[in-house]
C-alpha cells in the first residue's frame, strides 16, 4: 500500500529516466494524471495517456532526453507530505533554480506551476519542486 501517491509518482519519474527507460507505466488516479499533464506542458516528459479499463487503469508516461541522453528530470523534492501540508499564498510562490525549475501548486483551480499560479493570483498546496 502506498502512503504518498504523488511522492511515489516523482521519484518513479526521476528512477526510470536514470536508468533510461523510454515509459514507465503507473497506476491511475486523476490526480496522477492531472500533475503528468502539468509535467507535459512544462516540458518535462513527452505525454501521458490513460491505457486500460475500470480497476485496471495505468498511466503510461513517456520520458524525455536530450540530444545527449540526459534525463530531463535532473531531481525532485517532495515538500507538501501527508503528514505534513504546507500552504503558500501568491506572494510567496519563488522561482525554482533560477527559473530551470518548477514548483508544482495544487490550487483551487486545479494543479498549477508556480508561474501559472502567480498570473492567476491565486494560491495553494506546495507539492513538489522539479528541476
Amino acid at each position: 500500500m502506498v502512503n504518498d501517491p504523488v511522492g511515489d509518482f516523482i521519484i518513479q519519474l526521476k528512477n526510470a529516466g536514470m536508468v533510461r527507460k523510454t515509459s514507465v507505466q503507473i497506476p491511475y488516479s486523476k490526480l496522477k494524471h492531472a500533475i503528468a499533464d502539468t509535467l507535459v506542458a512544462s516540458e518535462f516528459i513527452v505525454s501521458a495517456t490513460k491505457h486500460g479499463k475500470k480497476v485496471k487503469k495505468t498511466l503510461e508516461v513517456v520520458l524525455k532526453y536530450d540530444a545527449q541522453g540526459n534525463h530531463f528530470i535532473q531531481g525532485v523534492k517532495r515538500v507538501s507530505k501527508p503528514g505534513r501540508r504546507l500552504y503558500v499564498g501568491v506572494a510567496d510562490i519563488f522561482p525554482v533554480k533560477f527559473g530551470r525549475g518548477k514548483r508544482i501548486l495544487s490550487t483551487p483551480l486545479g494543479i498549477l506551476t508556480g508561474e501559472q499560479a502567480r498570473e492567476k493570483n491565486v494560491g495553494g498546496e506546495e507539492l513538489f519542486i522539479i528541476w
